[in-house]
């Protein structure tokens, strides 16, 4: 917070001064005395008929107001401040409409909407200084909508955007999964909670993302570095899931979920609350979701794979002609159980019990197979864990002037306790017990438009303390401080769209030493019986980072696009000071103080062509990282492993890695059967570590190459009562990874395979065209194909030698449906 406070003053002047010069007029009145604008007004048409199309979604993004479209196609705003805010117009089959329009003007809107079967105006918000239209922004962008979301089932929120082209996950059975956004993961990607920053132990292989699956309406991800708004971490991509659009004026709604997932028995139960009266906005959201054991055709059901998790979330607060001022909340409980993947000599999974005492008069366990009742059911043994994330916050908009000028402002307090219970003696033992607390910000101001120019000046930051509650020890407790100031500038010449920005940012970390004695708890301070287990040190880094890029629209229908970005990434405290057996890793492993941030220099560039029946586009990269930090191998001076409780030891160290690839689709719709979908695309990343040993070469957990196609039936409306039915069959094939990390036993090749996946779904709507329900049936794996993902962690699993085949594998085939019922209250 102390670090918070200092730039304060900066950010003031920062906001001052750079005001004054450039729009060259008094300073805005208060919000207080502001007059509103008159009320807007419009209609939405189909522009072929114009017939009207009742429940279209008339967004303000950056104002956070919405309205639908009436049965006549007609939408009013009584509240909206005065100025120039870009509005977007979306209905189901049709062109997103993006303009800016005058909030001033009293002039009522027509918006035309054009039927396609392709998406070419999606607006986003993450990456980009405001919304902006998906073809305009040079940062390498892709987004998953909520039908999306609704029609590829998953069992966690990463799981459901994985086949995004350039997204992979890490995964530990089917609850933990963490995002790979171009072959970099962990503490390289920034993952944001409806853009403000989620803090949670993200260096660890054992937990994935603690966010509702339930609560988000989209996900935008940038494959690229997004340190010019994000500071450190965010130097190999974003993933922003955003929540969904704000209520209607006057209107209260709901929203009642449910799904079931056959293969693990995975049930989810959600219910929506929100509303908007007279500028008193709110939105209130509780889920449950719990699951067993998952199975596949070569494990069975796999042992203690199951999970269950409370979370509720949502805001309260005011829109008004000044701006916008909410407060937002979530909380995610999450236990998970721990596969260890042991069998015995059958292939049966064996799981450790009490067995009195030994020789020695100590506590002593025994292997033994588990029974066909510890596979049913959703009861979790130990090894488990338990994750609980809060987080409360304020995201604020105010409107400074008539002019278009504005300040946000987000700050919320976070705390991610993390427990792992693995005493079989005493299960609610906690083994590792971390808490991690956060209280991070982001200030921006948007300077008046002037001549087409749009300036942002802005800081972020964050204060974090972590401390170590459990009777194990892996990571230091410590306190990190970091700020930076940024400037993006934006500037449209026609068809051509420029953008970039500089960032200056610090960030330090201070470690508590900690010393132990003989029975391995924690003393005052050094002494002669007493082991140092971390030595407490302070370390600082100082960086810039920066982007440069255009979008230029050679036509409606061809963009090209070119984006240089200089991302960094301070190292974690993992890296700065481990000192302990690494469960999720099967090492012992040892932190480096010594450490440099890393940085990254990445140049993208892409060409998309889209008309009412074909989108083609092609994304390439490269990416050169220095000080790329990774771990080394210890060996003793005979060159023997050194070994740590009777475990190979590692070492963090830095060198040069390289990685380029990129993505290509291909979506076809037929004239005249629009109705039909034909979509296709290729991913692939190379990635390799310079000057070492043929060995080490290539960069551990880089998902291989995969193809995948999708045919999909899309129709409007199947007599009175079926409105938006779909049918898929996507077919995913992911190339066998030979290109892997062999040093040190880390990794394997990993063969091949393709998997069938298949849905289908509709509105079901009562006589006056009023939806009652969704329904959507997916089936993943239908073939129920025995496959391993090279990015899963039980893939290194102990040896079956029932069937010759080591590790555990991934779910086999998933049958699961899922049920939406929209209410309204008014």
């Amino acid at each position: 917070m102390r670090f918070f406070l200092y730039r304060l003053p900066l950010l003031a002047a920062l906001a001052a001064a750079p005001a004054g010069l450039w729009a060259q007029q008094p300073a805005p009145p208060a919000p207080r005395g502001r007059v509103a604008a008159p009320p807007l007004t419009g209609r939405v048409v189909d522009a072929a008929s114009g017939e009207a199309l009742p429940g279209s979604t008339v967004l303000f993004d950056d104002l956070k107001q919405g309205a639908a479209a009436g049965p006549d196609g007609s939408f009013t705003f009584n509240n909206l401040p005065r100025g120039r805010f870009t509005l977007q117009v979306r209905s189901l089959g049709y062109n997103t409409v993006t303009q800016t329009v005058d909030t001033g003007s009293g002039q009522p809107l027509e918006i035309r909407l054009t039927a396609a079967a392709t998406e070419i105006g999606q607006v986003v918000v993450t990456g980009v200084s405001q919304a902006t239209q998906l073809r305009r922004s040079p940062v390498p962008t892709s987004v998953v909508d909520r039908t999306r979301l609704n029609q590829t089932s998953g069992s966690n929120l990463i799981d459901a955007i994985a086949h995004t082209p350039g997204v992979a996950q890490v995964t530990t059975g089917a609850a933990i999964s963490k995002p790979v956004v171009r072959g970099l993961g962990y503490n390289r990607v920034v993952t944001l909670n409806n853009g403000a920053r989620q803090e949670g132990q993200q260096w660890g292989d054992e937990h994935g993302i603690e966010i509702d699956e339930f609560s988000i309406d989209r996900a935008e991800v940038i494959k690229g570095p997004g340190s010019l708004l994000y500071g450190s971490d965010a130097m190999a991509g974003v993933i922003n899931f955003v929540a969904p659009d704000p209520v209607a004026e006057g209107r209260i709604i709901g929203t009642a979920t449910g799904s079931y997932q056959a293969n693990n028995h995975q049930q989810g139960y959600s219910l929506l609350n929100a509303g908007n009266l007279n500028g008193l906005n709110w939105l209130v959201r509780g889920t449950r979701k719990v699951a067993g054991n998952y199975q596949n055709r070569y494990d069975g059901r796999v042992y203690n794979s199951g999970f269950n998790e409370w979370d509720a979330n949502g805001y309260v607060g005011v829109n008004k002609s000044w701006g916008y001022s909410h407060l937002t909340f979530s909380t995610f409980n999450q236990q998970i159980g721990l596969t260890e993947g042991t069998r015995d000599e059958t292939g049966r999974f064996t799981k450790d019990v009490p067995a009195g005492l030994d020789q020695a008069g100590a506590d002593s366990t025994a292997s033994v197979p588990v029974t066909d009742a510890d596979l049913r059911g959703y009861g979790l043994a130990v090894p488990r864990q338990q994750i609980n994330h809060l987080r409360l916050g304020t995201d604020n908009n105010f409107i400074l002037g008539e002019n278009g000028a504005r300040l946000t402002l987000q700050v919320s307090y976070q705390q991610n306790l993390r427990r792992e219970f693995g005493n079989v003696f005493d299960p609610s033992e906690t083994s590792l017990y971390f808490q991690l607390r956060t209280v991070d910000y982001a200030l921006r101001y948007f300077l008046p438009e002037h001549n087409g120019w749009n300036v942002t000046l802005g800081t972020s930051g964050l204060h974090q303390q972590n401390r170590n509650l459990g009777v194990e020890f892996l990571i230091p407790a410590y306190r990190a401080n970091e700020g930076g100031v940024f400037g993006v500038v934006k500037k449209t010449f026609g068809g051509l769209d420029l953008s970039g920005g500089l960032r200056y940012d610090v960030r330090q970390i201070s470690a508590d030493a900690l010393y132990l004695n003989a029975e391995e708890q924690p003393v005052a301070g050094p002494a002669a019986d007493a082991e140092t287990k971390f030595a407490g040190f302070v370390s600082s880094y100082r960086n810039y980072s920066g982007s440069l890029g255009a979008a230029y629209s050679l036509s409606e229908r061809l963009t090209v696009k070119a984006n240089l970005a200089r991302g960094f990434r301070a190292p974690n405290i993992a890296e700065l000071a481990s000192n302990g057996k690494h469960e999720g890793t099967l090492r012992y492993e040892i932190g480096n103080e010594n450490l440099a941030a890393e940085t990254s220099l990445q140049a993208d560039a892409g060409v998309s062509y889209v008309t009412d029946h074909v989108r083609f586009s092609v994304d390439a990269f490269t990416n050169s990282i220095s000080n790329y930090i990774f771990t080394q191998r210890l060996l003793t001076a005979g060159g023997a492993d050194s070994l740590r409780d009777d475990t190979g030891a590692f070492k963090y160290s830095q060198g040069r890695a390289r990685l380029y690839g990129g993505e290509v689709s291909l979506d076809f719709h037929p004239h005249p059967l629009d109705w039909l979908h034909f979509e296709n695309s290729f991913s692939m990343v190379r990635a390799r570590q310079l000057d070492v040993p043929a060995d080490q070469q290539y960069l551990p957990f880089i998902p291989a190459d995969r193809l995948q196609s999708e045919l999909r039936a899309n129709f409007r409306r199947q007599g009175k009562r079926l409105a938006n039915p779909y049918a898929r069959l996507q077919m995913e094939h992911t190339f066998a990874q030979n290109r892997f990390f062999s040093a040190f036993d880390t990794e394997t090749a990993t063969p091949g395979y393709t998997l069938f996946n298949a849905g289908l779904g509709t509105d079901v709507a009562n006589a006056q065209g009023r939806t009652l329900f969704s329904l959507y049936l997916t089936a993943n794996n239908l073939f129920d194909v025995g496959y391993q993902s090279h990015l899963s962690r039980l893939k290194y699993a102990d040896y079956n030698a029932a069937n010759g085949r080591y590790g555990v594998f991934n779910q086999g085939r998933n049958v699961g449906v899922r049920l939406v019922v929209p209410l309204s209250f008014k």
